[in-house]
């Protein structure tokens, strides 16, 4: 579970995109680019985020399948 509040505000702007825009954030990020709003965060936070994102979709990829 993540407690730094800035990556939890960045993982709720980002999940409320839907699940093609996620799926190409994690993608970006994992390529070692920034996604515009995280300019400041350090790789640490990036590697926050990233991972808490790939948690998330691994729980609503059926879901996303079906919806798209």
């Amino acid at each position: 579970m993540i407690n730094n509040q800035k990556v939890i505000r960045a993982v709720e702007n980002i999940c409320s995109t839907g699940c093609v825009s996620v799926n190409a954030i994690i993608l970006t990020l994992e390529s070692g680019n920034k996604i515009e709003g995280i300019e400041d965060f350090s790789d640490a936070e990036i590697n926050e985020l990233k991972n808490e994102l790939k948690s998330i979709m691994e729980v609503y990829e059926a879901r996303c399948e079906t919806s798209e």
